[in-house]
């Protein structure tokens, strides 16, 4: 018959390591997004469905463009900053807004899990989204006559750093907004960046307004991916100051106003 020291079956309630916690929730949150039929949508269908319209049908002219291949030089880089808003801020903000409203945040803050493991694990899961998507998005490209330059360093710098900016924003909407009002402020910025963020319309077509715009995220993202990808260049310095710039501010802000309910 075993013998146990006094004191060795007392138990040590605690929980577990954060790196645990951010990998379980990691886990969680990916295959939650992975359900949402919407969410997929939006992240894969349109910007694929988008690219294809854009390269194909020449009802929107590009400064030197005499192909097909040149116009998919010029669309894709501005399709995947598209797709990285996409997810990381109009997906994040929707789902976190009624995650908040249906009290599935509300449970979550009564566990010992800290705010910034489930902001983490969020942008975790959306990195690996944006796996899947940048993979389909550069092989519709290449079907299409894309023909990419510069260093995927640089490219990789600057998704990460987007994701980043993107999802503190789609946190700090999704967490202090009701449901169906970042619902619609998610839809609302969504279109206005893709119409002024560089996706569909060089800045230059916006005259003065053009170093403005250059600050958005969305233009930022879509600039500098372009400026490696189509003209070849090095590491983009303003581009990753700028979305490091938003990565900052909304991360910072999101961490402090995020609410559980």
């Amino acid at each position: 018959m075993s013998s146990w020291a006094p004191g060795a079956l007392t138990p040590k309630p605690a929980a577990a390591p954060a790196r645990s916690m951010l990998a379980a929730q990691a886990r969680a949150e990916l295959k939650l997004v992975l359900r949402n039929g919407e969410q997929v949508l939006l992240s894969l269908v349109i910007p694929l469905g988008l690219l294809v319209v854009l390269v194909a049908v020449p009802f929107i002219s590009v400064d030197g463009a005499d192909g097909r291949g040149d116009r998919a030089d010029f669309f894709v880089p501005g399709v995947l900053a598209l797709a990285v808003m996409s997810t990381a801020f109009t997906g994040q903000a929707i789902g976190v807004g009624f995650e908040r409203q249906y009290g599935v945040l509300k449970r979550l803050g009564a566990t010992p899990l800290p705010r910034s493991v489930l902001l983490g694990a969020k942008t975790l899961a959306v990195l690996a989204v944006e796996v899947l998507q940048v993979t389909l998005i550069c092989l519709a490209g290449l079907a299409l006559g894309w023909d990419p330059q510069g260093s995927v360093v640089s490219v990789v710098l600057l998704v990460v750093l987007g994701t980043a900016a993107f999802s503190g924003l789609g946190l700090l909407l999704g967490g202090t907004l009701r449901a169906l009002t970042a619902l619609a402020a998610a839809n609302l910025i969504w279109l206005v960046l893709l119409v002024l963020g560089g996706v569909m319309f060089p800045l230059s077509e916006f005259g003065g307004a053009e170093p403005v715009l250059s600050l958005l995220p969305t233009a930022a993202l879509s600039t500098g991916l372009r400026d490696v990808l189509e003209a070849g260049a090095g590491l983009p310095v303003q581009p990753l100051l700028a979305l490091a710039g938003w990565a900052v501010v909304s991360l910072t802000a999101a961490s402090r106003l995020f609410r559980w309910e």
